[in-house]
């Protein structure tokens, strides 16, 4: 998601001129890291502008790591990444050293630019932070410049552009996305993928059942899913498909013996269970 920049908003506008949202400008960068690094597969921001608007969740909110979660649910996603900006420093410093002509005159200009940027994993279905990391970008530079040339610290406000690559502050700003890429990839194994399980009752034996999923579906031993009642389905009234359920929630099954096709478990819960009852999880 795009990440936030509050806290450097101020130096932001003072170095670019105008309130630029350089959170948008980075997250774009750090998406073409991540594609480019194979790690992970990456869905980008637009996918996620419907929900937004649908949940009614401000700018604020999403950088909470629990509406991320419940933003990623809804896109049936893994993990989401949230982050922010935390420092944007750019200073300049010239010495004349003569030798131009009037009007203009030679500089020697020292500049140094600094860019720190933090980013979290968190884990859709328990709002956790899997990973957090910071990428720091520092540069200095010196160069000779006469003094009346056309010269621009942020450069093109496109930060994907080679203009503003070629600025002190682009320069600054990709070491610090790259860093967090890199981070971030190392880390990927902290991500699993979403398990969708859904299955029948097949067999009721008192406490224990027997459902009809199994490692095929990649059920475990030590899976927790909830068994519950189908009492009503909602049709479309022009098709007639089945477009949602009405469940009744019964209970848990915790398993411990796994087939390919089939799992056995400890039920427990108020109402007794019967076959054709769903789990899932």
């Amino acid at each position: 998601m795009d990440f936030d920049y509050a806290t450097v908003r101020a130096t932001s506008a003072a170095l670019f001129g105008a309130d630029v949202d350089i959170g948008k400008g980075i997250t774009d960068l750090l998406i073409n890291e991540l594609v480019n690094g194979g790690a992970f597969s990456v869905i980008e921001r637009k996918a996620f502008d419907a929900i937004l608007k649908e949940q009614n969740i401000s700018i604020s909110d999403r950088f909470d790591s629990a509406t991320a979660a419940q933003i990623g649910r809804l896109s049936g996603l893994d993990a989401i990444v949230i982050g922010s900006i935390t420092q944007l420093n750019h200073d300049e410093r010239t010495t004349n050293i003569g030798g131009g002509r009037k009007p203009g005159r030679f500089v020697r200009m020292d500049s140094k630019a600094a860019v720190a940027i933090t980013a979290r994993i968190v884990n859709v279905d328990t709002s956790d932070i899997l990973t957090a990391v910071t990428g720091n970008g520092d540069v200095e530079r010196s160069e000779t410049l006469l003094i009346g040339a056309d010269r621009s610290s942020g450069g093109n406000i496109d930060m994907k552009s080679s203009n503003f690559n070629e600025t002190i502050i682009g320069e600054t700003v990709n070491k610090a996305v790259n860093s967090v890429a890199s981070q971030l990839q190392a880390n990927s194994s902290k991500v699993t993928a979403r398990v969708k399980i859904d299955g029948l009752v097949a067999r009721v034996n008192g406490s224990e059942l027997t459902v009809n999923v199994g490692s095929d579906n990649r059920v475990k031993i030590g899976d927790i899913l909830t068994v519950g009642r189908v009492i009503d389905e909602v049709k479309d009234p022009i098709t007639g498909e089945v477009i949602d359920v009405i469940e009744e929630t019964l209970g848990e099954l915790k398993i411990t013996r796994v087939t390919a096709k089939s799992s056995t478990g400890s039920y427990s819960g108020s109402s007794p269970v019967e076959i054709k009852d769903r789990v899932h999880n």
